[in-house]
């Protein structure tokens, strides 16, 4: 166990290179299930999700090596089994259940213990088997186990019920294998999809519409090893961007600027200077933030992964705003938090209303979702005295090095182990 100790008030300035996404490398690399080459994964995030899902590929027998000192994964799933019932393992992180398209797809046979991740929400894996049983799949449950049977699963026309990414990616995964044409409609877009598209496109898997909510798979007899870049996280990069507009001036390195439009929009909106320099981008405190409104909405709307952030914004910002959260229903975990700090905010079922205060001060806070607790990073970034986070392996699971990159750029943050 660790905690962030932050002292406060702190001017920052300077740049902040962004690491690969969290939530495209995950989906690649159950992607890698699909063949029994080797794929090699660049600008990979070193975090503890991608240190968990590498422990669930070496449990199903798939060879990896993570170069954490290049950021390159390598991946061989040529003796990689079906069984992934591994309670301890997969009930850690969320995207464990993505090895279940793959698994099927490939042995025509997966058994996937449960999923986990933070609790944010109700977050079933309905769609993902509705999907997986409109291709074929035979599925039962029990014990915290699902398993999946096919002799082969056979390309079909399967409409989603709501945008869902995990449900998306794991129906395109197991379509690439598949006999005949599979068509998903109301699809996700989120750019981790299109990344994922592109590197099942690099193994000679056949995918049209991606990036849009209509993806078609032509499925492929068998795919090859890939060679794939992991693109910048969207939501590190956002993440920094709110700490700018807080907190200084922040230049963040490794961007695509067109991932972040919905939040470049919400910071312009409220008074940050937002300059666009090709991959990079630029942040910037204007002393005067004005609180507006959000709605989460799926991509290209607002990320929800970004409401609490905004949030701690909104917090010292003038006047009032509402922040109304579409996608989970349990996302409003750092409103106490915040509110010990100083801030005035009150919810409304899947409303918040968000007063600006004149300041925040610091005290023993607690994270309690990954993005619950980069919310509280930035608010005690920005608070008067000291703020202790605890509970931080939920920041770590999401972010690379964030204290030390904070540090690189004038924060006086530190890492406490405690015992």
């Amino acid at each position: 166990m660790g905690k962030y100790v932050v002292e406060g008030s702190k001017k920052l300035k300077g740049s902040v290179d962004i690491s690969g996404s969290k939530n495209s490398a995950l989906p690649i690399m159950a992607a890698a299930l699909l063949t029994e080459e080797e794929c090699v994964l660049e600008n990979m995030p070193t975090l503890r999700d991608i240190n968990i899902m590498d422990s669930i590929m070496q449990s199903i027998a798939v060879e990896t090596r993570f170069e954490k000192q290049n950021n390159i994964m390598r991946i061989k799933a040529g003796g990689a089994v079906y069984n992934a019932d591994n309670n301890e393992l997969m009930g850690k992180i969320r995207a464990s259940f993505l090895t279940a398209g793959p698994l099927l797809s490939r042995f025509g046979r997966a058994r996937i213990s449960l999923p986990g991740g933070c609790s944010i929400g109700s977050r079933p894996i309905d769609l993902h088997l509705k999907g997986l049983a409109k291709l074929g799949a035979e599925i039962s449950k029990e014990f915290g186990v699902v398993e999946l049977k096919c002799k082969k699963l056979k390309g079909a026309d399967i409409y989603l019920d709501f945008p869902s990414v995990g449900a998306t990616e794991n129906l395109i995964m197991a379509a690439s294998l598949a006999d005949g044409v599979t068509t998903v409609s109301n699809a996700a877009m989120e750019p981790e999809i299109g990344d994922l598209c592109t590197f099942l496109q690099k193994m000679g898997a056949e995918i049209y519409g991606k990036g849009t909510d209509t993806v078609r798979v032509v499925g492929s007899p068998g795919l090859k090893g890939a060679i794939h870049r992991i693109i910048p996280d969207r939501i590190e990069a956002g993440t920094f961007m709110l700490i700018g507009a807080a907190c200084g001036e922040i230049r963040l390195n490794f961007v695509r600027t067109e991932h972040l439009r919905p939040i470049v929009a919400k910071l312009r909106e409220a008074g940050a200077e937002v300059v666009e320099d090709g991959d990079a981008v630029v942040v910037k405190n204007t002393g005067c933030i004005k609180n507006t409104d959000i709605k989460t909405m799926p991509y290209p709307g607002f990320p929800t992964d970004m409401q609490p952030q905004f949030m701690s914004l909104m917090a010292l910002g003038q006047g009032t705003g509402v922040i109304n959260e579409t996608i989970f229903e349990n996302r409003f975990m750092q409103v106490n938090e915040l509110n010990r700090m100083g801030a005035d905010i009150k919810t409304e079922g899947s409303s918040a209303i968000i007063r600006g205060v004149k300041r925040l001060t610091g005290t023993n806070v607690r994270a309690t979702d990954l993005r619950a607790g980069a919310a509280l990073i930035i608010s005690a970034l920005a608070a008067e005295g000291t703020t202790e986070i605890s509970d931080i392996y939920h920041i770590e699971r999401g972010y690379c090095g964030i204290d030390e990159k904070l540090r690189h750029i004038g924060a006086d943050i530190r890492r406490v182990d405690q015992g």
